[in-house]
């Protein structure tokens, strides 16, 4: 089974943002959700594929996000 990382989108002034909480550094901008989220894939592929080859260990994932009443 493929593993799920948590993405956090963010809106900017001019964009969409994203990043995972258990890859730092993995980010990925985009115009819209769809294209944020389709950058973020292959950021997140290729985050863990530069992690390999230098012989680091890939994260399991871990984050989990929640929505509350405030």
């Amino acid at each position: 089974m493929t593993p799920k990382y948590l993405i956090v989108i963010e809106k900017t002034p001019n964009n969409l943002s994203a990043f995972s909480p258990d890859l730092p550094g993995c980010v990925a901008t985009g115009a819209t959700k769809d294209e944020v989220e389709d950058r973020m894939r292959e950021a997140i592929r290729m985050h863990i594929a530069g992690m390999r080859e230098d012989g680091l260990a890939i994260p399991e994932p871990s984050s989990v996000a929640e929505y509350i009443e405030a």
